[in-house]
């Protein structure tokens, strides 16, 4: 199997774009902008799917389902909402196609409906309007519903996984009696993302707030989870809003509290996307392929045989099959590819290829001697084991080639984080080094879009974990209360 991958070093983007095909994970399809998610890929995000599932389910949320169509009238109701998504909205006017005289199919112009529906870019307010039938009294709060959907969003430059017009998500959507209780809620979530993607996806993230000018449209606190891409770039891969009472009051959602008295209700939402799978990709692969940590690998352990003859076959087979039931019992996922049609070596370009973290090899000198051989995906080395301690190696190497691949991303994340003192400077990090740029910003919404016009930039977050500083912004020479982050992104 030949791989005749780009080299990140030639072309970053072209060697991601062809790395997300050749390793089988998506297409561009007949649609503009959408992607075919293929099977290999759509097991990675079954994995994220199911460990983010159960960690909501953990933290008391449960799934539900809401309409794809949202009346156009509702989007109306809340009017930074509107202004934040009305530029990729996909609306359908008809419901009805007709036959042309000519053969051709056209809409049925008596088909229009009477109020157009938008087809969802997010569902706070359809959500919002179906909320109002739920809620009447603080004995019905809070609600913690998550659910597990498609969107649209007009996108008109496109990547597979990283911004597409059509893309998988979650979207949690909570409702709080009170203020502080909301706030934990959208705060809770950050912390389910940052431990997903630190502890599955072996991805080092910030953990900060947005700008006003970075925040989810009607928020009033957006919380995010900010990493690292190898080119330098950054990637947002998970945010969490509090969204105040905006929504409640949009819709008319209201409740008697404890007191007796009628108050709006208190609100979350918060998502990730299948864009966690450009970050994964983009994170750890190299110019061999893709490189997967174990807790999100559909296949952990691949094991090739390498004979001459059914003899041969036969005898290896009955050795593997031994291996692959003990590690089955271990929820270890193995394969065993025993195909005829494809030469050993091939299998073995294709494993690299596809990123499995173990490759293991056996033939008749390692019948014969009690041996398999192993190889780790993530850095190319192999070593011969005792058919003895093989199943408690593979796992021990599991475990360990998933704290590289996170220790790995952290040092490169660590040491692409720059301080800098002046717009000069900032600009020579920007375009020489890349990463994030902690720099001090005089905290106006004016200075933070003439800095991004300048120099596509823009402030991935605030972290909460900073040091409050005074000091003067790089940009205007104007007080400044600490750092923030900058970078390019995605």
């Amino acid at each position: 199997m030949s791989k005749n991958l780009t080299t990140r070093a030639e072309d970053y983007s072209k060697w991601y774009n062809e790395l997300v095909v050749k390793a089988d994970l998506a297409e561009n399809s007949g649609v503009r902008g959408c992607m075919v998610i293929k099977p290999y890929g759509y097991a990675i995000w079954e994995k994220m799917q199911a460990e983010l599932d159960k960690k909501f389910k953990e933290t008391g949320h449960q799934n539900a389902y809401f309409p794809l169509f949202i009346p156009k009238s509702y989007f109306s109701k809340e009017a930074s909402h509107v202004d934040g998504f009305a530029k990729e909205c996909a609306v359908v006017t008809h419901y009805r196609l007709k036959t042309a005289e000519d053969g051709s199919i056209e809409v049925d112009p008596e088909a229009k409906l009477e109020e157009e529906l938008i087809v969802r870019p997010t569902s706070e307010t359809i959500i919002w309007d179906t909320y109002r039938k739920w809620i009447q009294s603080y004995r019905d709060l809070p609600i913690l519903v998550n659910q597990w959907a498609n969107v649209v969003r007009w996108e008109m430059r496109t990547r597979l996984f990283l911004r597409t017009a059509e893309f998988l998500w979650q979207e949690g959507h909570t409702a709080h009696a009170t203020q502080q209780e909301a706030i934990v809620e959208a705060e809770q979530m950050m912390n389910v993302y940052a431990d997903f993607a630190e502890n599955f996806m072996a991805i080092p993230v910030v953990k900060g707030v947005k700008t006003a000018n970075e925040r989810f449209a009607g928020a009033l606190e957006t919380y995010c989870i900010e990493a690292l891409m190898q080119d330098g770039k950054a990637l947002q891969a998970g945010t969490s809003h509090f969204l105040g009472q905006n929504f409640a009051k949009a819709f008319d959602v209201k409740f008697t509290n404890q007191e007796g008295k009628q108050d709006y209700v208190w609100a979350t939402s918060w998502g990730v996307s299948t864009r966690l799978m450009g970050a994964l990709v983009m994170t750890h692969s190299d110019d061999n392929g893709l490189v997967l940590p174990p807790n999100l690998a559909p296949i952990q352990v691949v094991i090739v045989p390498i004979y001459k003859g059914d003899d041969q076959f036969a005898a290896i087979s009955e050795e593997v099959n031994k291996l692959v039931a003990k590690l089955r019992k271990l929820n270890i996922s193995v394969k065993y590819d025993d195909r005829t049609t494809q030469k050993p070596g091939w299998k073995f370009n294709e494993y690299e290829l596809k990123g499995v973290p173990l490759r293991v090899a056996i033939g008749p000198n390692d019948l014969a001697n009690g041996t398999f051989e192993v190889a780790r995906r993530d850095t190319l080395t192999k070593e011969t084991v005792a058919a003895a301690d093989v199943v408690t190696y593979l796992q021990d190497k599991l475990d360990e080639i998933q704290t590289n691949l996170y220790n790995k991303a952290l040092d490169y994340r660590n040491s692409h984080i720059t301080e800098v003192n002046s717009f000069e400077e900032f600009k020579d990090v920007l375009d020489n080094k890349g990463g994030f740029i902690a720099a001090h910003w005089d905290g106006t919404p004016a200075t933070e879009e003439k800095i991004k016009e300048l120099t596509k930039a823009t402030i991935r977050c605030i972290a909460l974990d900073r040091v409050e500083e005074a000091g003067t912004c790089i940009y205007t020479g104007n007080p400044s209360v600490g750092r923030v982050l900058f970078a390019r992104a995605y």
